[in-house]
């Protein structure tokens, strides 16, 4: 089961440049779902019953559509994604109890939370605000809150430097599947899930008999040119990449001096679609913004800056009232 913590932003790239909040306490969690047991004879008097520890069952998981207080969420391999938004922490209160792919959550792991990304797969977290960057590893549903982007154990949290403060503007990037046993990435030949590799049945393999064609009368044929050989190919020696793993290393990355909060309504390839979208939250104070992704024009539309995370969560209350859900908090470069 995952986490239930309110509503999500939806993903944009790093380009457009940022999690439950946990200052005081955990957002609410359901209790995991479990299997109807038959019923068992009632324990003699002034018996106590410890309830049996959950056993990991790690698998690897992309997830069917699912819905959290009116909001539908489309999980979905996405090996591009690289996303900013604003990130959160849960710890204690569900220590020991099951994640979304079936492994156990501990709050000193470095783990994380995330709506529609498979499990388990590696993504580095760098918090915006300091330049602090950590792999981690995501094994889990959540957050549900408006805005919020992931949410992190209480350890990866304190790596990052933001447990105290319960936010941080991040940028989130997609590194590769995870290693079902540990924290490095799965090799390569585990990329591709079985249930998806077998989808399609391999064509059978017949021999082909292979023959020289009659010439075609009337037709005046060129002789064969002679062929030269070709160079021997050069050997390529190709090193081996490190693997990045969630280990709690933290690294310092390069961040923008200073960053602002928006609330993007939508991003779109034709500046009219853009238009239309602005026009129906001209009460809200949207405005289309032009850019450029994968070197293609690209219009977003916005509201914003702001510094503060309670007025962006109020822009995006009232662009959402507007009657535009997938509304998302992201953060780019200020000025």
């Amino acid at each position: 089961m995952g986490r239930f913590s309110g509503r999500v932003a939806v993903v944009i790239p790093f380009a457009s440049l940022i999690a439950a909040c946990a200052t005081s306490a955990p957002p609410h969690r359901p209790p995991a779902m479990v299997s109807q047991a038959p019923a068992r004879p009632a324990p003699a008097p002034g018996a106590t019953q410890a309830a049996p520890a959950p056993v990991p069952h790690p698998a690897y998981k992309v997830g069917t559509p699912y819905q959290v207080d009116g909001v539908w969420y489309y999980p979905q391999e996405q090996p591009d994604y690289d996303a900013t938004g604003i990130a959160s922490w849960y710890g204690r209160d569900y220590q020991g109890k099951p994640t979304a792919d079936g492994e156990i959550f501990d709050p000193s792991g470095v783990t994380g939370a995330h709506p529609t990304l498979p499990m388990p797969v590696n993504v580095r977290v760098t918090n915006l605000e300091n330049g602090r960057s950590i792999v981690v590893r995501v094994n889990d549903r959540g957050p549900y809150v408006n805005g919020r982007i992931i949410d992190l154990s209480e350890h990866a949290a304190e790596l990052l430097g933001f447990r105290e403060q319960g936010l941080a503007r991040v940028r989130v990037s997609f590194l590769g599947r995870a290693d079902l046993n540990g924290p490095g990435l799965a090799s390569v030949a585990d990329e591709t899930p079985p249930e998806i590799a077998m989808a399609v049945p391999a064509a059978p393999v017949k021999s082909v008999d292979v023959g020289m064609l009659p010439p075609v009368t009337g037709i005046a044929v060129e002789a064969d040119r002679p062929v030269a050989a070709l160079p021997t190919p050069v050997e390529q020696h190709v090193l081996p990449s490190v693997p990045e793993a969630a280990d709690g290393q933290v690294i310092e990355m390069q961040v923008p001096a200073a960053t602002a909060l928006f609330v993007q309504a939508g991003a779109f390839l034709s500046p009219s679609n853009a238009a239309y979208v602005a026009s129906r939250l001209r009460a809200a104070g949207a405005k289309v913004v032009s850019g450029t992704k994968d070197g293609r024009p690209i219009y977003r539309v916005r509201v914003g800056p702001f510094q503060s995370v309670d007025d962006a969560d109020a822009a995006l209350m009232q662009v959402e009232a507007l009657g535009q859900n997938d509304a998302q908090i992201v953060v780019d470069p200020a000025g």
